[in-house]
C-alpha cells in the first residue's frame, strides 16, 4: 500500500534544507523563490508519489532540476559574479588529494573561501560536490537524485574533485594554525591576511 504524505509535514521538515541546498547551487540568488517553486512543484505531484525512492531523494531532484533550471538561464547567467548574494552557510567541504581538509576541523574563513571556489565548477561539478560534500547524500543516492548510473557519480565525483583541488591550489594557501587547525588564505595580492602569524606546515 502506497504510504500517503502530508504536504504540510512535509513541507515544515524539509523547506529549510531544500532553502539551504538552492541557495547553495545558485549562489544565493532567488533562493527563497526557487524554493518556492520546488515545492509548488512538489505540491502538485504529491499524489503520484509512487514512493520507488525516498521522499527526500525525489524532493531534492526536484531541487536540483529546478536549480539547474535557474543557472542555466540567461537572467541567472548576466548577473556579475561581484553581485550575486553570499550563502550563509558554514558547512565545509573535504577535498581528495595531497591536502586533506577535515570537515570537524575547517575554520570558517577556509570556507567562504572553498565555496567561493566551488561557485566557479561547471553545473555539473557543483551539483555532486554539493549533494556529496555538503548534503551528505551517498553515491547511490545522488545516483537515484540525478537518475544516473553509481558509476557515473562516482566518475562525476572524481572530476569535481580534481577540478576544485586545482583551482584551490592555485587560490589559495594551506596551512595549520595555532590551534593545530586546517586554515586558509588566498593568495589574490587584494586579500588581507587574517592570520599574519601563520606558520606553514
Amino acid at each position: 500500500m502506497k504510504k500517503q504524505h502530508n504536504f504540510e509535514m512535509l513541507y515544515r521538515e524539509f523547506q529549510p534544507k531544500i532553502l539551504r541546498y538552492v541557495s547553495l547551487m545558485t549562489g544565493g540568488i532567488e533562493g527563497e523563490d526557487i524554493t518556492q517553486e520546488v515545492f509548488a512543484k512538489a505540491s502538485r505531484g504529491l499524489k503520484d508519489f509512487k514512493g520507488e525512492s525516498k521522499i527526500s531523494t525525489w524532493l531534492y531532484r526536484i531541487a536540483t532540476n529546478t536549480a539547474l533550471d535557474k543557472m542555466r538561464s540567461s537572467s541567472y547567467k548576466h548577473v556579475p559574479e561581484e553581485l550575486r548574494p553570499e550563502t550563509k552557510d558554514s558547512n565545509n567541504i573535504s577535498v581528495s588529494g595531497k591536502i586533506r581538509i577535515d570537515q570537524s576541523l575547517i575554520r570558517k574563513e577556509m570556507s567562504d573561501c572553498v565555496r567561493e571556489y566551488v561557485d566557479r565548477l561547471t553545473p555539473e561539478n557543483k551539483t555532486v560536490i554539493i549533494l556529496s560534500e555538503l548534503e551528505g547524500f551517498k553515491n547511490r543516492e545522488i545516483a537515484d537524485i540525478l537518475r544516473v548510473s553509481l558509476d557515473t557519480v562516482k566518475i562525476r565525483l572524481h572530476r569535481a574533485r580534481a577540478q576544485l583541488k586545482k583551482e584551490l591550489d592555485k587560490g589559495c594557501d594551506f596551512y595549520h594554525n595555532e590551534q593545530n587547525v586546517f586554515a586558509c588564505d588566498r593568495k589574490d595580492s587584494g586579500f588581507i591576511e587574517l592570520n599574519p602569524s601563520k606558520k606553514k606546515s
